[in-house]
């Protein structure tokens, strides 16, 4: 507190002060200073210092925290509200009224070094009160936020344990970040960035100059320089603020779509990587020719190749349409749009493969997120394989919550055993509490009990994948035993074979083994008292189950899973499926059709049959002509002569003979052998 400010509180006039204590208009940092050292020539130096040194007393960096300090001072003394403010008024006015009084004065002046110490502890007090004073109100502020918080989450019927967690929990269920859909994000926490990126950060970034910055893939500099393709997207209609979105060719690309139809019917996959060089972005060829790689066991080139057909795709996105926000919708039934569909799910597969599980599941999210309704692809089957992979068993969790009222994921096998492992694999972590570890335990056996009656063939064809043998009670037991894998559907058993087949080393854990041995039992107990619970998922499992949709077939072809594919009806097998476009609707949109192919006569000369050998796109008729058209037959027959002696002499040009070796000199025979 200032001597100013007591002065005017008091209401003394400067007249009536002493002569000595006219200097006392400083303020007190010059007082405290004047006490500490000799005068200096430059009172304005003597200042600075001063209160350079009062701020560093008082702990504080912003010499306008002083003014506020004062002015908060005398607004307290003023109204007197604040009964340790009066007290330290009292004390400062002692100090006062000291120097005005002359005995008060003598004292004061033959003792400086004790009114200094006093000084000091009647500064420092208004600032530690103040501090105290501010931690107690942050303190019930920082309460009353909680309540708030409890209250809207009692209301809303969740409960949160951290801020972070609530957040999560209120975003959409399909909400995607775009630094999950990168790789190396995930990468980097396993084995740190510079593992991950090492020293080629630099080169590539200045070689990255021409590509375009994408979400989906990290363009590379190997890549052939991007022009436009002919595809773009357009914005069909708005619903209920779901945007409905579709990919359209432009003529030039039409054309290229059917020289890609042409090269897959020759069944040559040279034909494609022509067709590549000279439209090396075009989707269905790299997605066609990325199978080819794969089959050869060249990971690598298949990989690079999806991820090209990606880039291109995304290069064309519409300027509304967003990875992220769970609106956007493709209609897989529009031949345009299912590229994108394919290249999504594979380079999904590529990811789990390389050991990112969750950016697998980001892409596996987008994936259904373009269409959840109809789910062309079936992702439903998958999901749960990923979030376990990845440790996200809140978001199975969660996703089971909200999806079981609408969707029935209970009656799928994978969902049905997934879950309570979800549940049981929550319960073991570190940082739940004891009341909550229970909770979650209850529900998992509760729900691996009910996927155990209602899906009894599960469980001998999982145990048999892990390599562990069945007791002989629950091996013989006609509700576990073969019995049970006989009278299931063949629906069912394409989706028991298809779970078996890819989930099964996430049960071989000992732990799992164990508790999964008691919930056995607890069921083997309800099957032999005939519970009421037994007979009604028997009589679900005869009545469901009958035929599988096109999607799950669909599903089955692209995860490629051993064992599984001999599981498909025969229709299915029957008809030939190509790895761009597996197992197409039947209710297609299609927006252009491919022009019909020149009809080939029955009754052709032995000449052209050896030129059509020779040269399959060769057609001595040229194009149809309409029957009784005797002029255009002659110019089409005119027109054939002269394509077929432009293939002779084309093919008599490049025929090369070889001069066979003179026996005269036998040096240079064996010369050659060795070149």
């Amino acid at each position: 507190m200032s001597g100013r400010a007591l002065r005017r509180l008091r209401g003394d006039q400067r007249g009536q002060e002493e002569p000595g204590v006219l200097g006392g208009e400083e303020d007190d940092e010059e007082e405290e200073e004047e006490d500490e050292a000799p005068k200096l020539p430059e009172p304005r130096s003597r200042k600075t210092r001063g209160n350079r040194k009062l701020l560093a007393e008082r702990g504080l960096n912003n010499p306008f925290q002083l003014i506020i300090d004062q002015d908060c001072d005398a607004s307290d003394i003023k109204h007197g509200t604040n009964s340790q403010n009066e007290k330290e008024t009292n004390t400062c006015k002692t100090d006062q009224d000291g120097t005005e009084d002359p005995a008060l004065e003598q004292a004061v002046l033959s003792n400086k070094p004790k009114k200094k110490k006093k000084k000091k502890k009647s500064k420092k007090c208004p600032v530690s009160e103040n501090q105290a004073d501010g931690g107690a109100e942050d303190a019930d502020q920082l309460g009353d936020i909680d309540s708030i918080l409890q209250k809207i989450e009692t209301t809303n019927g969740l409960t949160y344990q951290t801020i972070s967690s609530g957040s999560t929990e209120s975003r959409p269920l399909l909400y995607i970040e775009h630094r999950n859909l990168n790789p190396e994000t995930e990468l980097k926490k396993y084995f740190g960035s510079r593992a991950v990126m090492g020293d080629q950060s630099r080169p590539r970034q200045r070689q990255r100059q021409h590509h375009r910055s994408t979400w989906l893939t990290a363009p590379k500099s190997t890549w052939p320089r991007y022009s436009k393709t002919g595809i773009s997207m357009s914005l069909i209609e708005t619903k209920r603020g779901v945007q409905y979105f579709t990919f359209e060719h432009q003529r030039d690309y039409q054309q290229v779509q059917f020289k890609f139809l042409d090269a897959v019917e020759s069944m040559d996959p040279n034909n494609i990587v022509l067709l590549l060089q000279m439209n090396p972005y075009h989707v269905d060829s790299l997605l066609q020719l990325s199978d080819v790689c794969r089959i050869q066991e060249d990971q690598e080139m298949a990989r690079d190749l999806i991820d090209r057909a990606l880039y291109s795709l995304e290069c064309a996105f519409h300027p509304v349409f967003s990875l992220t926000s769970g609106t956007c919708r493709l209609d897989y039934r529009r031949p345009e749009n299912r590229g994108f569909f394919l290249a999504l799910f594979k380079h999904m597969f590529f990811l789990e493969k390389r050991g990112c599980p969750r950016t697998a599941l980001e892409f596996c999210k987008l994936i259904l997120s373009l269409d959840p309704e109809n789910d062309p692809l079936c992702m439903l089957l998958l999901i749960d394989f990923l979030s376990l992979r990845a440790r996200e068993y809140t978001f199975l969790s969660r996703m089971f919550q909200e999806w079981e009222a609408h969707r029935n994921l209970s009656q799928l096998p994978n969902f049905a055993f997934s879950v309570p492992l979800a549940l049981f694999q929550h319960s073991q972590q570190d940082d739940l509490s004891a009341e909550e570890e229970k909770k979650a335990r209850e529900k998992a056996s509760h729900l691996i009990q009910q996927a155990l009656i209602m899906f009894p063939g599960v469980l001998l064809p999982l145990l048999d994948s892990c390599g562990v043998q069945p007791d002989a009670t629950v091996q013989s037991h006609p509700f576990f035993g073969s019995p049970a894998q006989i009278s299931q559907p063949s629906a069912l058993t394409l989706l028991i074979t298809l779970y078996v087949g890819r989930c099964h080393n996430l049960w071989k854990e000992p732990m799992v083994m164990s508790w999964l041995e008691q919930q056995v039992r607890e069921v083997l107990g309800l099957v032999d008292n005939k519970d009421a619970i037994v007979q009604e998922c028997e009589m679900r499992r005869k009545t469901r189950y009958q035929c599988a949709p096109m999607n799950i077939h669909r599903h089955v072809i692209l995860s490629e899973i051993k064992g599984v594919s001999s599981a498909l009806p025969l229709e299915v097998t029957a008809q030939p499926v190509l790895g761009y476009d597996p197992l197409p609707p039947s209710d297609s949109i299609m927006s252009y059709t491919r022009p019909e192919r020149t009809h080939r006569p029955s009754n052709e000369g032995t000449l052209s049959l050896f030129f059509r050998s020779l040269l399959p796109n060769f057609n001595l008729q040229g194009e149809d002509h309409q029957e009784g058209d005797e002029a255009g037959a002659a110019r089409d027959l005119n027109q054939g002569v002269n394509r077929l002696m432009a293939a002779m002499r084309d093919m008599l040009a490049n025929i090369q003979f070889q001069e066979p070796p003179r026996e005269d000199n036998p040096d240079e025979e064996a010369d050659a052998e060795w070149d």
